[in-house]
């Protein structure tokens, strides 16, 4: 009997190698590549070949100015904060993979919007491959969801749940999850790399092909990422993450890639006992309530996707030993070493033997670089022991001259601020409203700086 050929195939770019390797060949990853046994064709028979015999006789041409560019027709799911994350709503015939840690909410959400969508006369599909379906309808009847008509399909192996979206035809069908599915055609286990990505090539090619919308629920890793191949976020058209911590009850969903919509979007929820709830005023929850100002904190406001949230920037500055810590949780931490080294070189204020912590208050993450004033801001009034001024927030990026560079969509910030109660902002000359304009941040004291000094010299003057 022959031997089973085998190759080894790398956990992050999904490249093949016919030995294994400590070091992958394509994406230089270490330590990535696993075994799996090569899956030969049919004999006599290559199905690329002649797939595109076939397509070379019918394919047309199509002059880009003669295409007729309509919207696509979106569906809302009943989840306002999904919605918003989605770019209006669930569309026919899209592949969206949602990832997250264990127990955040993943199937608690997905089994919301559909039974929000089938009470819309929409026909759902919910395809469970870790919990039986008693273990479903029992958390159906936890979130309140009575009487609900939502179909439910225990199984995980592909053909047969391909053969039941084929008869059933549903408008959205679920699959959770992905890594628990498996196809006979390959002997690999469920979960490995091989299963992931043809599983989820066969789920693709059915939704594009009978219009069902489907939305597969994947594993992370340790690290946070969408565990199997990286190609696996490539084949889909949207990809959203499940963030949030276990001990908080507030979750946030983001959208990391989205072929209908806009990226960086994201829907804020909260865990009730009735389920995920959408958070009107997600500002709210990033500000912390403080009879008083206290040192250390500072306000910003910070885009997410088209969305401005008001987030509460602390720090804490202490007296550190020889070797002085750095610490930033929800912020670069790479960037708060240079913030503070340019707080030395162009505003004199040292913090070289000081411990320095910086977070983000209620658990979101900012990429953005225009948190780089209010981190200033907050690390000087840890400093030196006095609070900013009550209404205070400031925003901008800080460059390695010293020099504030303008945040984008600065009105639309200023805005925000100035409708929830702000009475006082330092930001970036360039984002100083035209006077056309003044009337709409009547209230609003608006102190433009385009230096690092100049901004620590104003908020002494206010305090």
């Amino acid at each position: 009997m022959a031997k089973e050929k085998t190759i080894y195939t790398c956990t992050e770019c999904g490249g093949i190698s016919p030995k294994w390797l400590g070091k992958c060949p394509s994406c230089s990853a270490w330590n990535t590549l696993i075994e799996s046994v090569a899956e030969s064709a049919a004999p006599g028979k290559n199905r690329y070949t002649s797939q595109f015999q076939a397509l070379a006789k019918t394919a047309e041409v199509a002059v880009l100015a003669d295409i007729d560019a309509t919207d696509v027709q979106r569906t809302p799911t009943g989840q306002d904060e999904l919605d918003r994350v989605l770019g209006g709503g669930i569309v026919e015939g899209a592949v969206v993979l949602i990832g997250g840690d264990p127990g955040i909410g993943k199937s608690t959400l997905l089994l919301q919007a559909l039974d929000s969508l089938q009470r819309g006369g929409q026909s759902t599909l919910y395809v469970t491959g870790e919990e039986s379906g008693a273990q479903v309808a029992l958390r159906s009847r936890r979130l309140g969801l009575d009487a609900s008509q939502v179909k439910v399909l225990a199984e995980i192996q592909l053909d047969k749940i391909l053969a039941t979206i084929d008869a059933l035809q549903p408008d959205v069908a679920v699959i959770d999850s992905i890594q628990t599915v498996y196809s006979d055609q390959l002997t690999s286990a469920p979960g490995s790399v091989a299963q992931v990505r043809e599983c989820a090539a066969h789920l693709t090619r059915c939704a594009k092909s009978s219009g069902t919308a489907i939305v597969l629920v994947g594993h992370v890793t340790k690290e946070g990422a969408l565990a199997g191949p990286r190609v696996l976020e490539h084949m889909v058209d949207t990809v959203l993450y499940f963030e949030g911590e276990t001990h908080s009850s507030f979750r946030l969903v983001r959208a990391i890639k989205n072929r209908f919509g806009a990226v960086n979007e994201i829907g804020v929820f909260a865990m009730t006992e009735k389920g995920l709830k959408g958070v009107s005023n997600p500002s709210a929850i990033f500000l912390s309530q403080h009879a008083e100002p206290v040192p250390g904190s500072c306000v910003m406001v910070t885009l997410e996707g088209t969305r401005p949230l008001l987030v509460e920037i602390q720090a804490l500055v202490d007296s550190g030993g020889p070797s002085p810590r750095r610490l930033s949780v929800g912020l670069d931490r790479d960037r708060l070493a240079m913030l503070l080294a340019v707080l030395h070189r162009h505003a004199g204020v040292a913090c070289m033997d000081q411990d320095v912590f910086v977070n983000a208050v209620g658990g979101v993450r900012i990429s953005e670089p225009a948190a780089d004033l209010a981190v200033l801001l907050a690390i000087t009034s840890s400093l030196r022991g006095k609070p900013l001024p009550k209404g205070f927030f400031a925003f901008g990026e800080v460059g390695l001259a010293g020099e504030v560079r303008p945040a984008p969509r600065g009105q639309e910030r200023l805005k925000e601020a100035a409708k929830l109660g702000f009475t006082v902002a330092v930001v970036p000359k360039a984002n100083v409203p035209k006077k056309s304009h003044a009337k709409e941040f009547e209230g609003l004291t608006i102190h433009a700086v385009d230096r690092v000094e100049q901004a620590m010299e104003i908020v002494r003057g206010l305090g």
